[in-house]
């Protein structure tokens, strides 16, 4: 299976507000990750504390597909 994540964090935050805001995002998406059935063509945008979409995750198939 090959996952992709993808995630955009405002460069002008400082590098704490980076890392927290990161953070926050891995958390939430990890804890819903058993919501998903993780096969070829699953995927879902990503958001940050604001509710603003920053990125997305997705299952592209097959290891180095």
């Amino acid at each position: 299976m090959k996952f992709l994540l993808e995630v955009t964090v405002d460069d002008a935050l400082p590098a704490e507000d980076k890392a927290r805001e990161l953070g926050r995002i891995l958390r939430y998406w990890g804890g819903n990750l058993h919501h998903y059935a993780l096969v070829p063509g699953d995927g879902s945008p990503i958001h940050d504390s604001a509710f603003q979409e920053v990125g997305h995750w997705r299952v592209a198939g097959a290891a180095g597909a």
